[in-house]
């Protein structure tokens, strides 16, 4: 299976924004997972935003809630993760991930588990400094 390719990292400033793209295989049906995920050194990698099209449920861990939005054309087979207002803590490799997996998720954290995601880009960096 062809692996999704992420984009759109690099260095911002603290309150500054980003616009994460990830390009991604062709889902052979209308039921697919797609997700966002970053890992800092010596850190486990976490999922942070996460949609379902089963049952149209959207996750956001709470570290992100408020200042990151995850949206997708399917039709383009990409999807985005818009960064706002960016903070130091944000710093980490960001890396998207779909599967195909169809389920019930409530818009809860089950649908953004590492563990449920099969296939994974290699990450694009965002670092936030000034």
């Amino acid at each position: 299976q062809v692996q999704p390719v992420e984009s759109g990292g690099g260095l911002v400033q603290p309150g500054g924004s980003l616009r994460l793209s990830c390009a991604a295989s062709r889902f052979s049906s209308d039921d697919y997972r797609v997700g966002w995920f970053r890992q800092a050194p010596g850190q486990e990698r976490e999922g942070i935003a996460c949609f379902a099209s089963s049952d149209d449920s959207t996750y956001y861990a709470n570290s992100v809630k408020g200042r990151f939005t995850i949206s997708r054309d399917h039709a383009k087979n990409t999807f985005y993760l818009q960064m706002n207002n960016l903070d130091p803590e944000d710093t980490a490799v960001y890396y998207c991930a779909t599967d195909p997996k169809s389920g019930t998720y409530r818009n809860t954290g089950v649908l953004c588990k590492v563990r449920y995601f099969g296939s994974w880009g290699q990450g694009t960096q965002v670092t936030v400094s000034s």
